[in-house]
């Protein structure tokens, strides 16, 4: 069965990259261009992993990552978040929000692609 990776990002050029990338290495990949679409697209999609960007039009990273954690059928999936924030607060806040892991771009994808795996292997563990 191959993972489903939601995508939420509003730079098209990261889109494609991340999307392409990730596609090649077998991921299922959907993509929502902003934090209500993200959380719209969660909760229809059923995603294994979300990647989340934090400055997002219409509703922001830490506001749909908030959203997300109060929906009860999908408050478990791991939310790794990819911003150009790089401050100790702003990472605080991430975490604080709900993300599990608080990645800064640009994006290190061997290190993306590891966080990924080892997600996927605790909840294959879990299940």
């Amino acid at each position: 069965m191959t993972n489903k990776i939601l995508l939420v990002e509003d730079n098209d050029m990261l889109q494609e990259i991340l999307s392409a990338r990730l596609t090649m290495k077998g991921f299922d990949v959907h993509i929502a261009s902003n934090g209500l679409e993200g959380v719209e697209f969660a909760q229809s999609y059923r995603p294994d992993i979300i990647l989340m960007d934090m400055s997002l039009p219409f509703m922001n990273g830490w506001e749909a990552t908030k959203a997300i954690r109060d929906i009860p059928e999908i408050a478990t999936v791991p939310i790794i978040a990819l911003t150009a924030h790089a401050m100790v607060t702003e990472k605080e806040k991430g975490l604080k929000a709900g993300c599990n892991i608080y990645m800064t771009k640009p994006v290190d994808f061997q290190k993306l692609l590891t966080n990924i795996h080892d997600f996927l292997a605790e909840r294959k563990i879990e299940n």
